[in-house]
């Protein structure tokens, strides 16, 4: 498990505790670590899910996949952080969507039961899976809220908004390709190009490759009250 601890100090589970705390604690409860292959899938749609999951290396997406074939990027994950917090504990505990592996991965599952115990262990693991769920919550609703707009412009200029709040600058850095802003947008990528432009061309954006810098920020609201 030494082996692992840089990147279960990067976990948010264990903020606040110590590397000699950590593997103190995973050493009185059971877990599995599961590798996969880059492109190999995790877990399916509809399969239970009965453990929470702490990506050690490697990245993984969250896809919905449509019956008309449809893919929607729903997020992505890199090492240190987790999935499945908030299925464990349901009634219906199964995943909603395919989460697959983006380059060769491997994940540490921990079960329900051992999840409590690790809360009961220490009361900073409590705290931070409470902060993770909350975060859950928050970024749902963001994604609700873009999803919702109706029109192209108002998706982009949503998702713009929200992401100068976060990152408190009028330069919004893309953490993924303008395919993956596509789909977690869930609008085609050659639409969003054309809009992108388009507002480049009225003034109210700029981008470059995986920047965006906003050059107008009452303009880019004014969009959302069309």
């Amino acid at each position: 498990m030494e082996k692992y601890i840089d990147e279960l100090s990067k976990c948010v589970l264990f903020k606040g505790l110590e590397k000699s705390e950590i593997l103190d604690i995973l050493s009185k409860v059971s877990y599995r670590i599961e590798k996969y292959k880059k492109g190999q899938v995790i877990a399916i749609e509809g399969d239970d899910c009965n453990s929470l999951g702490i990506i050690l290396k490697g990245k993984i997406e969250i896809q919905k996949i449509f019956p008309s074939g449809q893919v929607t990027t729903i997020n992505n994950f890199k090492e240190g952080n987790i999935f499945g917090e908030s299925l464990v504990f349901t009634d219906q505990h199964t995943y909603p969507a395919t989460i697959t592996a983006m380059e060769n991965a491997e994940i540490m599952f921990i079960e329900r039961e051992n999840i409590v115990k690790l809360s009961m262990l220490n009361s900073h693991i409590l705290t931070n899976f409470i902060t993770v769920l909350s975060r859950r919550i928050l970024m749902l609703n963001e994604r609700i809220s873009n999803l919702s707009q109706d029109s192209i412009r108002k998706k982009i200029s949503s998702y713009l908004l929200n992401e100068y709040n976060k990152q408190k600058s009028t330069t919004i850095l893309l953490p993924y390709t303008r395919k993956k802003m596509a789909e977690l947008l869930n609008i085609p990528r050659p639409s969003l190009s054309r809009e992108l432009i388009n507002m480049k061309e009225e003034g109210i954006i700029d981008f470059n490759k995986n920047e965006i810098r906003i050059l107008d920020i009452d303009l880019l609201e004014e969009t959302m009250l069309e």
